[in-house]
């Protein structure tokens, strides 16, 4: 039976013009997460990363902490079918005055509970974006990035060995769909996962001919050996 590990990138640099760059908190959760594979020892044969940079740069953080001998021997693979979806167009067909990532920090920080601000903003914009009613504001609506996020598993799943332990580095959203596929949940119930879903975690799969299951989902244990609440970040 094979396994495939998708891992969500470290923490990204939100607030800033560039969101696409891991933090220095990311890079460090990435490593952590290497150093949690290699005590494992776990050893992949297939690293896949989605096409953003986030994911390459928690790749290359995370598999530099693990021994050479446990390193894979092939060259890594890359599928834009394990990008995340457009967040900032998503929230900006919501509210339309954020489209400057500064104006949006400057925001937040004139509110008292600035994430529970935004997370509700988030979370209305992400209805919008799935309800189906206003797909044409989107350049990927969300039927579309579904389809792209379960096409690009199947890929996966075409390709690989019959045993093969292989590792996804990716987003939450792409995460919280493939989840979704996999059990069936509603549109409402994928989003909810998504806000909950850890920089860096893991979330493992099983696969055999004609059949993928889930193993386990959000696995942070990594970050919690730490024992320290900063390290544990969601966007």
């Amino acid at each position: 039976m094979g396994q495939i590990y998708l891992v969500r990138h470290g923490q990204a640099s939100f607030g800033t013009a560039n969101y696409d760059q891991l933090s220095e908190l990311g890079v460090e959760q990435a490593q952590l997460l290497g150093n949690w594979f290699a005590d494992c020892g776990l050893r992949f044969d297939r690293v896949v990363t989605g096409g953003m940079i986030r994911h390459r740069q928690t790749a290359d953080a995370c598999m530099a902490a693990l021994p050479e001998a446990l390193r894979p021997q092939t060259d890594w693979l890359s599928d834009v079918g394990f990008n995340e979806y457009d967040h900032h167009e998503v929230l900006l067909r919501h509210r339309p005055d954020f489209v400057d990532p500064i104006a949006v920090k400057d925001f937040l920080a004139r509110s008292e509970n600035p994430k529970q601000v935004f997370q509700k903003i988030f979370e209305l914009a992400m209805m919008r974006w799935m309800g189906g009613e206003h797909d044409a504001d989107y350049g990927e609506p969300w039927p579309v990035f579904r389809a792209r996020c379960i096409a690009a598993l199947q890929r996966l799943l075409e390709s690989a060995g019959a045993s093969q332990k292989i590792v996804v580095f990716t987003s939450g959203g792409t995460i919280a769909t493939l989840c979704q596929h996999l059990l069936e949940l509603p549109d409402r119930q994928t989003a909810e996962l998504n806000w909950s879903l850890v920089n860096s975690s893991m979330t493992k799969l099983l696969y055999q001919p004609g059949k993928v299951t889930l193993s386990y989902l959000n696995n942070y244990a990594h970050l919690e050996l730490l024992g320290e609440k900063h390290s544990v970040t969601y966007r």
